[in-house]
This record gives C-alpha cells, sequence and structure tokens, in this order.
C-alpha cells in the first residue's frame, strides 16, 4: 500500500509541475485551466488508498 501511495503522490507532483512549467511565463491563466489542473491532481490523490482509522483495540485504555 506504502507504495501505491508513493506512486501516486509523484504521479500528482508530476502533474503539477508540468503545469507549473506550462504557465510560469503567463500572466494569466483561465479558471478553466486552473480547475482542470487542480481536478487531475484531487483525482490522482482521490484514488490513493487512506490509512485505516484507529479501532478502539489501537487506542490504549485510560490508566485509572
Amino acid at each position: 500500500m506504502t507504495e501505491t501511495v508513493e506512486v501516486n503522490i509523484s504521479e500528482a507532483i508530476a502533474l503539477i509541475d508540468e503545469g507549473l512549467g506550462l504557465t510560469m511565463s503567463r500572466k494569466l491563466m483561465s479558471t478553466n485551466e486552473v480547475a482542470d489542473l487542480l481536478l487531475d491532481v484531487r483525482t490522482i490523490l482521490a484514488a490513493t488508498p487512506t490509512e485505516p482509522a484507529a479501532t478502539e483495540d489501537a487506542i490504549p485504555a485510560p490508566i485509572a
């Protein structure tokens, strides 16, 4: 699972770098272009599996 997360994060970073490279020389960028880039990054990161929520077994009991 860690490998998948690293691959997805690397892919998202590459997409951001590509988008920045294409827009660095421009003074304006349309909202549609920004939205498309953000949606692409979101799609990649949403595919990243998340860690399971902590269960009661993982939470130590209070000391009385």
